[in-house]
């Protein structure tokens, strides 16, 4: 039998890291690749305490009350929203502004879409000969977009 020189050095690992590189590095003869995959790892013993048993302690179920789920019929349906685009003097627009500021005043702001739907629920509550009243008030304007000049 012919003697072979190991290419790795025989050193017996300390930890499981140094193991796998030297088990990854290839083995010329297999005479050394058993001689390091067969030595154990020097590790102390480790003595063990013996543990006491903890007396197991179980809980009384108790049932929880049952809860309803809220139904989805409960919610209010989302409201359809209506886009429109109208024509109004310069003077009656000028005064949605003016609301604005009156209501920042009194710390309620508005939008403009806000204070158009209030204006509607007013003319909405009053009775016939009311509106009829105040449509009178309202001057006829030609409809329709402002030509280029």
């Amino acid at each position: 039998m012919a003697k072979t020189t190991p290419t790795a050095p025989k050193t017996t690992p300390t930890s499981a890291v140094e193991v796998k590189k030297v088990e990854a590095k290839p083995a010329t003869t297999t005479k050394l690749a058993a001689s390091v995959t067969t030595k154990p790892a020097l590790t102390k013993p480790v003595a063990s305490k013996p543990v006491a048993k903890k007396p197991v302690v179980t809980k009384p179920v108790v049932k929880k009350p049952a809860v309803k789920k809220v139904e989805k019929a409960d919610k209010t349906p989302k409201l359809k929203m209506e886009r429109d685009s109208f024509t109004m003097p310069k003077a009656e627009y000028a005064q949605l502004y003016v609301l604005k500021e009156r209501l920042l005043k009194l710390n309620a702001p508005a939008k403009k879409s806000e204070l158009l739907r209030a204006g509607i629920m007013q003319l909405s509550a009053m009775t016939d000969a009311a509106l009829q009243a105040a449509m009178s008030k309202v001057p006829t304007i030609k409809t329709g977009r402002p030509k280029k000049k």
